[in-house]
């Protein structure tokens, strides 16, 4: 099997890093940790953090950092834009606790990699959602409007003229600042938390597959060659959550692909993109984009590639089609760069709920088998938090986040394979078609925006306010 696609982010923080071996034989913990992304390296963290003594191993199928945590923007952000969603869920005050908490997390991955010395190339420089076409402008005005309403106000409206001097092309028309967003070096976070992990004892087996979970107790995690037997399993595994019998009606894996220009540090200057904000336009399948410590934009789109159930083929590491589509999309956005050349290129997969939030909770009812999954394309920072929620449930804790409505209580669910694959690719060429048209300022046709209409069933990720 050929070496899968790196993305730019892993080719920098990979290079010269140790792996750690695979799983050879039998072995046992106390908590057995499949998936060495952020969800399940917070996890490990944590509980090692609350107690040294729980015994730890984590099972990746790759290298940690390989899949999507190694492959995402960088955007570290909370909830406050999910707002709607939230009190849907969970009621006003707690929906308020849990954006609270969620952006309390972005402080928290600040501290840890303070203490921990990972230099993750954290930078708080605000989120700044806006409007490129003029069908998207006020985008956000309804999870403003109802923070204002639950006596909260995490949005800085800011003038258009603010907008694009902020974005750096005056093809943003307006927008609002959220200034607890940050960005992060993902590659060099995620291999600085194996690092930190490794170090307080917690056991990483990389290139280790599961191929088996026996739900027995205790459970036994099955690999190519060997097995890890615990007392309680995690499951971190992100878009292949869909390829798990009980959460598969509840997770769609979608691709979200990324381009990299090369540096280009004096034009940065030139444009005005200079306070490190991090950028997504209000279309469904979004533009999001950031600029890098050595002077890159790297620039993204979410929602083409759709897998079937769990099947994620050589297409969710790089599609040159669908990357230069995401070209396309910057070349719109910064006309003012069009000489400037991509350097790089790849894709990823997101783990897509029904919902837009991410759902926790303990396999088909079995307390000593945990999950999460569904982070919808906003997991960076949310990981923190969910890792959280997973380390109190795995040491049978109940209260607090372990009981927040985001544990064994979210509704909904997509429809089984072959159906929602094939309802999925037309929600999306009809998506793509309107938004290609109103980038042109033209009227979509009515097949694309009755098939667009069905996208708020979740098949296609967005930051809006009113994507449930």
């Amino acid at each position: 099997m050929s070496a899968p696609h790196r993305s730019l982010w892993l080719e920098q923080a990979h290079t010269g890093s140790t792996e750690a071996p695979p799983l050879v034989g039998a072995d046992h913990a106390d908590v057995a940790i499949v998936g060495g992304g952020f969800l399940g390296l917070w996890t490990a963290i944590l509980l090692k953090e609350r107690d040294p003594a729980i015994d730890v191993a984590i099972v990746e199928r790759d290298i940690c950092g390989g899949g999507a945590s190694g492959r995402n923007g960088g955007f570290v952000l909370s909830w406050w834009p999910k707002i709607a969603t939230l009190v849907k869920l969970a009621g006003e005050r707690e929906a308020v606790d849990l954006a609270r908490a969620a952006e309390a997390a972005i402080g928290e991955i600040e501290d840890a990699c303070a203490r921990y010395r990972i230099d993750a190339q954290f930078h708080r420089g605000g989120y700044l959602w806006t409007a490129a076409t003029e069908v998207q402008r006020g985008a956000w005005a309804p999870a403003v409007r109802q923070c204002a309403e639950l006596g909260v106000e995490p949005f800085v409206q800011l003038s258009p003229d603010e907008v694009a001097r902020r974005a750096g092309s005056p093809v943003h028309l307006e927008g609002v600042l959220e200034p607890s967003g940050a960005t992060v070096h993902p590659g060099y976070l995620v291999r600085g938390l194996v690092r930190v992990a490794r170090n307080l004892g917690v056991r990483v087996y990389e290139n280790t597959p599961m191929v088996e979970l026996d739900r027995r107790r205790p459970a036994v995690v099955r690999t190519p060659g060997g097995a890890l037997t615990a007392d309680r399993v995690v499951l971190a595994v992100n878009a292949h959550s869909a390829g798990i019998r009980e959460l598969h009606r509840r997770i769609v894996a979608i691709s979200s692909d990324m381009v990299a220009t090369a540096p280009i540090t004096e034009r940065l200057e030139e444009i005005g993109w200079t306070g490190g904000e991090c950028i997504s336009d209000s279309q469904l399948q979004v533009h999001y984009y950031r600029t890098t410590e050595d002077g890159r934009i790297a620039f993204g789109k979410g929602g083409w590639g759709i897998a079937l159930g769990g099947r994620m083929g050589a297409g969710f590491d790089r599609d040159q089609r669908r990357a230069a589509d995401v070209t396309r999309g910057f070349r719109r956005l910064y006309p003012n760069l069009a000489d400037v050349p991509i350097a790089h290129d790849w894709s990823g997969p997101i783990d897509r709920s029904p919902t837009g939030i991410p759902l926790f909770g303990r396999l088909g009812g079995r307390e000593h088998i945990l999950y999460g999954a569904g982070f919808s394309g906003n997991g960076v920072g949310p990981a923190r938090l969910g890792g959280r929620i997973l380390a109190d449930l795995a040491v049978g804790e109940t209260d607090g986040l372990a009981g927040c409505a985001l544990v064994d209580g979210q509704p909904g669910s997509f429809p089984p394979d072959p159906v929602r694959w094939i309802g999925a690719h037309a929600v999306r060429t009809g998506v793509a078609a309107k938004e290609a048209r109103e980038a042109e300022g033209l009227q979509p046709g009515r097949i694309a925006n009755a098939l667009a209409r069905l996208a708020p069933a979740g098949m296609i990720p967005k930051k809006s306010a009113s994507d449930d």
